[in-house]
């Protein structure tokens, strides 16, 4: 069975249209058509059929969609367990969500330059979903927040960032300890059960403040814009940027400050494709994000201010 004729059936389904599937094969409509009357010759049985203005697989072709493109990924393996000049194949990559906008536009465009044989598929999720997505074999590496437990020795883990935590608060504010801040001020809370929401947790407990809870937020990038409409303050890692356009915030270093979000890249170490993890971290330096450290405390924003730097 010719591989190809099973990548043509699985675009042709993924995408629900002959012609957008020969557009991403670069291929005519009808050879993608073709392909797929072949397949379903040797088959033996209708694959796909038109609904409308799409295509959708039959029964039968929907009984075989999932272990056809398990089979592609075999295919990609072997290419790039044989490939010898350089890495080549796909790589199954999680992203937190602050590392889409900024480390994984720069890691991509590295990654394309320098490996443009490297297909890179993109999941998105918070830290502990891509963990486990990893540790169940769906993903091959994730660029996570670094878990609050030991990682297993199955997995490698490479340190790619650090985050310290900081105060967010409107840019008016008037200068004042961030400590007073939180005790004070509507507090809003980075979800409990997210990782980085722990490591504010337990900054809280070891201060000991009991904020004035107002909301509890999934994502940092949301807390932003609610603290940059006034509805209160909060505690974050200073991911990398960058933020949210349009904001005004007053970004304040916490004091006694031994917690920070170490971001970082895990992978499965029995994965035939480690070679392409190496690839990752051999341009990881390159990156801006990845270089910076953290800074003083600093304004975001349109204006320069004493104790910040403007978002």
């Amino acid at each position: 069975m010719d591989s190809q004729f099973l990548e043509s059936f699985v675009t042709v389904v993924e995408s629900g249209s002959i012609a957008e599937a020969a557009r991403r094969l670069n291929l005519t409509a009808a050879g993608v058509a073709q392909r797929i009357r072949a397949l379903e010759r040797e088959i033996g049985a209708r694959l796909v059929f038109r609904s409308g203005r799409s295509v959708r697989a039959t029964e039968a072709g929907t009984a075989i969609l999932a272990q056809a493109g398990e089979l592609l990924r075999r295919v990609r393996d072997l290419k790039s367990i044989a490939s010898v000049d350089e890495p080549a194949g796909e790589l199954r990559l999680g992203a937190m969500h602050t590392a889409l906008p900024g480390i994984l536009p720069d890691l991509l465009s590295l990654m394309m330059n320098n490996y443009p044989r490297i297909k890179v598929d993109i999941l998105q999720g918070g830290s502990h979903e891509l963990y486990a997505k990893l540790l169940n074999d769906e993903l091959d590496a994730a660029i996570i927040a670094e878990p609050p437990f030991t990682i297993p020795k199955t997995c490698g883990w490479q340190v790619l960032r650090e985050e310290p935590l900081v105060v967010l608060a409107p840019a008016s504010t008037p200068a004042r300890n961030p400590l007073k801040l939180l005790a004070s001020e509507p507090f809003i809370r980075l979800e409990r059960k997210s990782w980085a929401g722990r490591l504010v947790d337990g900054y809280l407990r070891h201060v000991g403040i009991r904020p004035l809870e107002r909301f509890e937020i999934y994502t940092p990038e949301a807390i932003a814009g609610m603290v940059n409409r006034g509805l209160g303050v909060s505690v974050v890692p200073d991911w990398a940027p960058p933020w949210p356009s349009g904001l005004s915030l007053l970004k304040l270093p916490v004091p006694t400050n031994p917690f920070a979000r170490r971001v970082g890249l895990i992978w499965t170490k029995a994965s035939v494709r480690s070679r392409l993890v190496r690839a990752v971290l051999e341009l990881a330096p390159s990156i801006p994000a990845l270089a910076w450290k953290g800074g003083a405390a600093r304004k975001v924003g349109k204006q320069k201010a004493p104790h910040g730097s403007a978002i």
